[in-house]
């Protein structure tokens, strides 16, 4: 019975580390990514409002806020920039 319940412990415990992981986004190397402004442009074409960017691993990463003014955290590939991955 302890040990059922050590287990499930630690695997409530890890859950939070593997929800905040980032994503991959991409395996190019740094000299093929579009350089942070025509990143930031981009993202401002699609609506979001930026309050951080930032370099995340091997993704662009913004926090800030979408079209309808909801809280976004949205992680794009940094060479096409297209989104990977959103969350709030």
């Amino acid at each position: 019975m302890k040990l059922k319940l050590a287990t499930a412990l630690a695997i409530l415990a890890a859950t939070p580390a593997i929800a905040l992981a980032s994503p991959s986004c991409t395996a190019e190397p740094k000299s093929k990514w579009m350089p942070q402004d025509a990143m930031k442009a981009k993202i401002d074409t699609l609506g979001y409002k930026v309050k951080t960017f930032q370099i995340t691993g091997n993704c662009y990463e913004i926090y800030g806020k979408d079209k309808s003014g909801n809280r976004a955290e949205v992680y794009f590939n940094p060479v096409s920039g297209d989104i990977v991955q959103k969350g709030d």
